[in-house]
């Protein structure tokens, strides 16, 4: 299982004691299981504003099968599942875009 850092997300082994992008040190604990990446909204797939692929990417879940059940649910929930996503919208970050050779590192 990787771990992620929790300032930048980025991949690290188990052994790893610091954040090799951006120094942050990192915990003993080791992350919870079924978790594969931190709560963003990624750049790469996005078909409107990446909720579905964020949600997806951290819990584990087949995309597909997300955006299927969104699309349901805008349908058959009255309303309800179209301000969960504009809340996750706002409220899940954007993935930070690494420059190269930018210091210090996701500014």
């Amino acid at each position: 299982m990787a771990m992620f850092c929790n300032r930048c997300g980025t991949g690290l082994p188990l052994t790893a004691r610091f954040c090799s992008n951006c120094g942050a040190v990192i915990s003993a604990v080791p992350p919870t299981p079924g978790t594969g990446r931190p709560l963003m909204r990624p750049y790469m797939g996005r078909a409107i504003a990446g909720v579905c692929v964020g949600l997806a990417q951290a819990y584990g879940w087949d995309v597909a099968l997300v955006r299927i059940v969104t699309v349901v649910g805008f349908f058959f929930s009255g309303g309800i599942v179209a301000i969960a996503y504009l809340a996750c919208w706002i409220g899940i970050p954007e993935e930070p875009i690494g420059l190269p050779g930018a210091y210090p590192p996701n500014l």
